[in-house]
């Protein structure tokens, strides 16, 4: 058995396998170009990979990979994350996935990756036969409040566009910076998450999914930002920054989005939010632990939180969720 890259037939079996459990609503066609989309942006190209566990030919298993620089305890650090983690159907019950992740985690450490991360969204006791601790993250569920004749606040929201993605990236250098553990969400890394849910809206059916990314600006620059996931009647907060300690001027961007339409229902609105950003105009309606079960490996001493972390230790946003 060996481990190589995953493309040409290779890949087009791991989607055609993968595409019943993973498809997110896309149509088979589109399947494989939501993944080529995401590796032809700048960091997707960089650090966005696909491997596969074969035998004289035949697919055994398959991982994809994301190469992250972050930071854990003030500590700058390399760390890998692992996503879809399958089996095809005709070798399940082999342990087939467990020794191309083993593999994969022993190849890592030996290349100077600090720490693996991934999303269980099997539970946490699979993953934590492999060494992983779970990370607790929470889904909440936001409120905006709204001036009772439903009009938009006055501050001044346009459309976001590349020109703001350098300041994206600082308001969350600055937010995450008291955080025992982030990643370091450069400008490539927002651009490459921004990248990857349009892709998903643009793919999907007509009216199925939108995106949207508004700015509020101060200077001739973005001062705060929202990007918003549509999906029906609910919205997903996937990211959200402002120079604002308090996040008012988030709030104020999230009442214009809702007064763009005082006639209609109000959306449920989701996100991960962290501890640091409460907008004064924002109720939390519920919190509940997040049903993809976020967990992490040590794979050097650089790479272990001590203590574990814990929901306050930690600033992840759900457009970097893989």
């Amino acid at each position: 058995m060996t481990i190589v890259p995953a493309e040409g037939a290779i890949l087009d079996r791991i989607l055609s396998a993968t595409f019943e459990i993973w498809h997110e609503g896309l149509a088979r066609a589109a399947y494989p170009r939501y993944y080529t989309g995401q590796l032809a942006t700048a960091w997707g190209r960089a650090n966005l990979r696909r491997w596969a566990l074969v035998d004289r030919g035949e697919v055994l298993a398959s991982v994809k990979t994301y190469a992250f620089d972050a930071v854990l305890d003030g500590r700058d650090i390399r760390a890998i994350g692992y996503g879809a983690v399958f089996t095809q159907p005709a070798h399940r019950g082999a342990g087939y996935a467990r020794t191309l992740l083993d593999e994969m985690l022993q190849r890592a450490a030996a290349d100077g990756c600090d720490a693996a991360l991934l999303f269980s969204e099997i539970g946490a006791p699979y993953y934590e036969r492999l060494g992983f601790a779970a990370i607790p993250t929470f889904d909440v569920t936001l409120r905006v409040r709204e001036d009772a004749r439903r009009g938009a606040p006055a501050t001044l929201v346009r459309f976001g566009d590349d020109r703001d993605l350098a300041d994206v990236a600082s308001m969350g250098e600055t937010r995450g910076a008291p955080f025992r553990f982030r990643l370091r969400r450069t400008r490539e890394l927002v651009q490459y998450a921004l990248t990857k849910r349009r892709l998903l809206a643009g793919l999907s059916a007509p009216g199925e999914r939108a995106v949207q990314f508004f700015v509020a600006e101060e200077g001739g620059s973005a001062a705060a930002y929202v990007v918003v996931s549509t999906r029906g009647s609910t919205w997903t907060v996937e990211e959200a920054g402002d120079r604002d300690p308090a996040g008012a001027r988030v709030g104020a961007i999230l009442q214009a989005l809702i007064a763009r339409d005082p006639a209609e229902r109000r959306p449920q609105i989701v996100a991960w939010l962290p501890g640091n950003l409460r907008p004064p105009q924002v109720d939390i309606l519920a919190d509940q632990p997040a049903r993809d079960a976020m967990m992490i490996k040590p794979l050097t001493p650089a790479g272990t939180p001590v203590p574990p972390l814990t929901r306050g230790d930690v600033f992840y946003w759900r457009a970097d969720l893989f």
